[in-house]
């Protein structure tokens, strides 16, 4: 790993999360929890698997990251933030905010994958009707998505829990999901936009953007 050799607290921390992919690595593993080397090599599409090994070591020796043994009948490792690395949370929502204007201007052929929408969805969503009961919302599918709770005027976003049964469930192209959570897309316009409601659309507009 390269330095920049200077005595600044940005540049050390550029030393160790500076990196090509370092920084994705931390938004898998702050969206998963823990993921194993090949849930990661999914979720970067386009990384190499020696590069991304790599960038693993350096992270545990950094203590960034950690590596468990994963439990029978699963094979290999399980990987893990410290809280060294969590607190790289901050970091990653302010790259997330910083970056959101640029969304538009994405490449047309940019990959996308459902659950990198829970970072935005988190800190963008909210619950409109904190006197109704619970809801779950789940955008994507147990491979590839995560459940979205509204309670008590509180929203939660954790990977897809196969037990739960959803009050609605979303599916449909990037940008048009990206636009109808930051509110740029009315939900009346969803599906002209190819975005999938299955089940009660009303849970949808609970926790969308005021004014949808």
């Amino acid at each position: 790993m390269k330095s920049y050799g200077e005595l600044c607290a940005v540049a050390r921390a550029l030393d160790i999360v500076g990196e090509r992919w370092t920084l994705l690595i931390v938004r898998e593993l702050l969206i998963r929890g823990q993921a194993r080397f090949t849930d990661l090599q999914r979720g970067l599409p386009g990384v190499a698997s020696n590069l991304l090994a790599q960038r693993l070591r350096d992270l545990e020796d950094h203590g960034v990251l950690f590596r468990d043994a994963a439990p029978p009948p699963v094979a290999g490792s399980i990987y893990r933030l410290t809280e060294r690395g969590l607190a790289l949370d901050g970091v990653i929502r302010e790259l997330l905010k910083w970056g959101a204007p640029t969304i538009p201007d994405a490449p047309k052929k940019a990959s996308f994958q459902m659950h990198w929408l829970s970072m935005p969805a988190r800190h963008v969503l909210h619950d409109g009707r904190p006197d109704e009961p619970p809801v779950t919302i789940r955008f994507g599918d147990v491979r590839d998505g995560f459940d979205l709770t509204a309670a008590g005027g509180d929203i939660e976003v954790a990977p897809c829990d196969p037990a739960q049964t959803p009050a609605t469930t979303i599916a449909g192209p990037g940008p048009a999901l990206v636009g109808l959570i930051q509110g740029a897309i009315p939900l009346a316009r969803a599906s002209e936009e190819g975005i999938e409601i299955i089940g009660d659309p009303g849970a949808l507009a609970r926790v969308l953007p005021r004014g949808q």
